[in-house]
């Protein structure tokens, strides 16, 4: 028997493949399974095109042997000949089932996994020798393959009982850093099966020992060895979706994804074309512990016919969408040569936009049959969509802006932006809004008063990201949106402007003496008829609001912001001719009051008040001196 050299630079490139392909080890026993299955795929195809072909129940085997340090997986399936063994094993890179799937590439029931031919030479990373016995089916000679590495391998012939191919992993030593042996493990081997290959079509077996009761004893254990399957074979997502229960879905659900609760939407796909693929999605009913941290990882499982190619794949969602468990199969993957990541491709890029459709599609349909439902998400993931609408410049505004909700003052309850344009008043030609801690407490803003004396509806937004988003947005359905507090603000008829325009420059001197007592904290003080029962607010001009300032000076940086304040007094406030009697007999005495005005507009805005104790000094000496 003469030892044969690989026929590709094999001590470069089988070197390459172990050390550099491979990011993980326990790779191997995905890539030796999926052999296994295509071998049965292929024998199977075959016994559907000829009726000659008698095949035993076709399976995997697994046979750990701790006493050899051999790790053994059998297929009964088609198996290899002398010169099969030969090319497909002695050339590296060489696929025999790439080369059996192009054959016979119009048969849609030949789901051949391996694409490359190096899947096979994985299992060096954790092997010092590999043997590889296979007697192609309908032949009566069995032939030895053996390798221990780059140096190159041999064939002889050999006995085999049956048909089918076994695979002998003659383990490695362990060393500090790796511990070969723990791929003997009955708990390790089944773990990396459930994680890789739980849904392989064929049933992937082991013996095992359990315990049980000794028959006739209620105390008495033995040991006994019994054949088990480990693998559940049927992957949910390829049921006809009228044959699942929600019982199933949501089992499914909570086992995969370790959750205490069901999912609150379930979305099944399967889409065929150009690109094919079934999707088993679900919306969550509450965030992960881990959801708002910094380690958090989108993404789907992405399975490649049943095997499991990526535990996060992050391309296949977009990140407002980060929410969304679930898991894609497709036939029609481009896979890199070790199956651990994608290649950029069309296919890829097509798959996400379907999804991405679907997932919105089926938000939008929650939002409109199950209102309550919806409310219950968007409180929890509200956020997230909001950031998909303020991120990257709004470049995703249009697809999301339905998706949004705020509270209306008028209905008590979220609305989207559609219902709140579809039900304005006839005269309203803007979208009117108010920030704040709470609903509550923007209710009692002294800004909200004159719009809602014009039976205008206004959104009450209390989430910190809620104006940047409106901000974004800057118009619906060609109605431009308008913050209450903004200084620009005005409902008031021609004549109602001449008046309060003849107010201020009748109150020019004495305003303008106002705001130097207030030195840099406003950018002006005047009279204003938008008030009814509160004697002051603050308003701002430009684009940085009162709750803007709050947000972006809580953020952990230096650069602080500051809204541009405009002091408002109520003309029709007792308070209007105080003022006017203070500026006219004791200006010293104004200069208090306006530093008590602005400090309490301050405070009606949530806002603190720079210097409380000479305020509270000032208000105890106008109160002694009454």
């Amino acid at each position: 028997m003469k030892k044969k050299e690989f026929k590709s630079s094999s001590k470069r490139l089988l070197d390459l493949m172990i050390n550099s392909i491979y990011t993980n080890k326990e790779i191997f026993l995905r890539e030796l399974l999926s052999n296994a299955s295509d071998a049965l795929d292929k024998l199977n195809f075959l016994s559907l095109t000829d009726a000659s072909i008698e095949k035993d129940n076709l399976e995997i085997f697994i046979i750990p042997n701790k006493n050899e340090r051999t790790l053994t997986i059998y297929d009964n399936g088609i198996g290899m000949s002398e010169e099969e063994l030969e090319h497909n094993l002695g050339t590296i890179a060489e696929s025999g089932s790439l080369k059996f799937k192009e054959e016979n590439k119009d048969q849609k029931s030949a789901e051949i996994i391996g694409q490359f031919g190096v899947g096979f030479y994985s299992a060096f990373m954790v092997a010092k020798k590999i043997e590889v016995l296979s007697r192609r089916y309908g032949s009566e000679n069995a032939y030895l393959w053996e390798s221990t590495g780059p140096d190159g391998y041999s064939i002889k012939e050999s006995k085999m009982d049956g048909y089918g191919t076994k695979i002998i992993i003659y383990l490695r030593d362990d060393t500090e850093d790796d511990d070969y042996g723990k791929y003997l493990d009955e708990h390790t081997i089944r773990s990396l099966v459930t994680k890789y290959s739980d849904y392989l079509r064929y049933p992937i077996k082991m013996e095992v020992e359990n315990s049980k009761l000794k028959d006739g004893s209620t105390t008495e254990y033995e040991t006994v060895k019994e054949i088990v399957t480990l693998n559940s074979m049927i992957p949910l997502w390829k049921k006809d979706k009228k044959d699942i229960t929600d019982d199933e879905y949501n089992n499914f659900y909570t086992d995969k994804f370790m959750d205490y609760e069901k999912p609150l939407k379930v979305i099944h796909t399967s889409v065929e074309g150009t690109v094919s693929y079934k999707s088993l999605l679900f919306i969550p009913s509450h965030a992960p512990f881990d959801y708002y941290y910094k380690d958090y990882k989108k993404g789907l499982e992405l399975y490649s016919n049943g095997v499991l190619i990526m535990d996060k794949c992050e391309d296949l969602i977009p990140d407002y969408y980060s929410f969304v468990k679930g898991l894609v199969d497709s036939p029609d993957l481009s896979l890199n040569i070790s199956r651990e990541m994608l290649q950029n491709d069309k296919h890829l890029i097509a798959m996400s936009k379907t999804i991405e459709t679907k997932i919105h599609n089926e938000l939008l349909d929650l939002l409109k049959t199950n209102f309550e439902e919806y409310k219950k998400f968007f409180s929890v993931f509200g956020s997230q969509i909001k950031y998909g609408v303020y991120n990257m410049y709004g470049m995703d505004k249009d697809k999301l802006k339905d998706l949004l909700i705020f509270y209306s003052f008028k209905k008590k309850d979220f609305i989207t932006l559609e219902e709140y344009v579809n039900t304005m008043e006839q005269n309203q030609d803007n979208i009117y809004y108010a920030s704040g801690e709470t609903t509550d407490k923007i209710d009692m803003l002294p800004q909200v008063e004159q719009v809602k004396n014009k039976n205008f509806d206004i959104l009450y937004l209390t989430d910190y990201l809620d104006e940047f988003v409106i901000d974004i947005l800057g118009e619906f359905n060609g109605k431009k949106f308008k913050n209450v507090t903004d200084g620009s603000l005005d409902l008031d008829t021609d004549e109602e402007k001449d008046q309060i325009k003849k107010i201020n420059e009748d109150n020019k001197q004495m305003l303008a003496y106002m705001k130097e007592a207030l030195s840099d904290e406003v950018i002006d003080v005047r009279f204003t008829n938008k008030l009814v029962n509160h004697p002051v607010c603050l308003t701002t001009d430009g684009k940085i609001s009162v709750e803007m300032q709050k947000v972006i000076n809580a953020m952990p940086t230096d650069e602080k912001v500051n809204a541009k304040m405009i002091l408002e007094i109520n003309e029709k406030h007792p308070i209007a001719n105080k003022l006017r009697d203070l500026y006219d007999n004791d200006r010293e005495e104004l200069k208090k009051y306006a530093k008590i005005l602005y400090s309490t507009s301050r405070l009606i805005e949530g806002l603190s008040v720079e210097n409380p104790t000479e305020v509270s000094n000032i208000i105890c000496e106008l109160l002694s001196n009454k």
